[in-house]
């Protein structure tokens, strides 16, 4: 599954001018917890969330605000957000951003690496949607139907140009169990590693059988150039 089959095409944006009260009833207008900052040629500089709000919750000294001081200056920093009074004193800047051809898992280790809820989608540096973790927890809902069907098409025939039908393939609540035979122990355990990333996956029963055990092959051949140099 790509961003572009779970992203919002319909992005609110702000520009950097815009003031942290008018980001705030933009997000309560829209029902939604960030948006893109751009600039005047319509480039993501930024984006702004309602952390960047709760600053201003804590009345103006970075050391008040108790409990949620304390929570939001590990995460996110002190003086200039509690300063902040438009959306480029808050945002983070540079922003994190995915192309809509990218994975969902792809999106899913963007969002974990760098601490962020939502990624800017951009084709050719041009905003083209916004992908929220809320839309990578819905990809995770999908039903069995959709989770096998996107193993054989997209997995076997597309990503590693194996015969779905060579592969015998059950999915129940997300638990795939992938069996049948192929040419060797690297192509099986491809074949785990890619139907483990797809969404709505939640583990993986790989009974597959190989004809030739080419990794221990290539270990042995390393093992033995190793000790003819040595």
């Amino acid at each position: 599954m790509r961003v572009e089959q779970l992203m919002c095409r319909d992005v609110v944006t702000v520009t950097p001018e815009t003031t942290l009260k008018e980001v705030a009833a933009l997000l309560a207008k829209h029902r939604i917890s960030g948006m893109p900052v751009c600039d005047a040629e319509g480039r993501v500089v930024g984006v702004v969330s309602e952390a960047d709000i709760l600053w201003k919750e804590l009345g103006g000294s970075p050391g008040g605000g108790g409990l949620l001081a304390r929570v939001l200056d590990r995460a996110y920093g002190v003086t200039e957000r509690v300063a902040a009074v438009t959306a480029g004193d808050a945002m983070t800047s540079p922003p994190v951003t995915v192309a809509p051809g990218a994975t969902v898992a792809t999106a899913a280790r963007l969002m974990i690496d760098h601490a962020v809820n939502r990624l800017p989608v951009l084709e050719d540096g041009r905003l083209v949607g916004i992908v929220a973790r809320s839309d990578l927890v819905r990809a995770f809902k999908r039903s069995d139907e959709e989770i096998e069907r996107e193993i054989s098409e997209d997995v076997l025939l597309h990503t590693l140009w194996i015969d779905p039908d060579s592969i015998s393939l059950a999915v129940t609540g997300g638990v795939v169990t992938v069996a049948g035979e192929v040419d060797n122990r690297s192509t099986a355990e491809l074949i785990e590693h890619f139907v483990r990333l797809v969404p709505g996956v939640a583990s993986v029963r790989s009974l597959l059988r190989f004809r030739l055990d080419d990794l221990s092959r290539r270990t042995a051949a390393s093992a033995d150039s190793l000790t003819r140099r040595v």
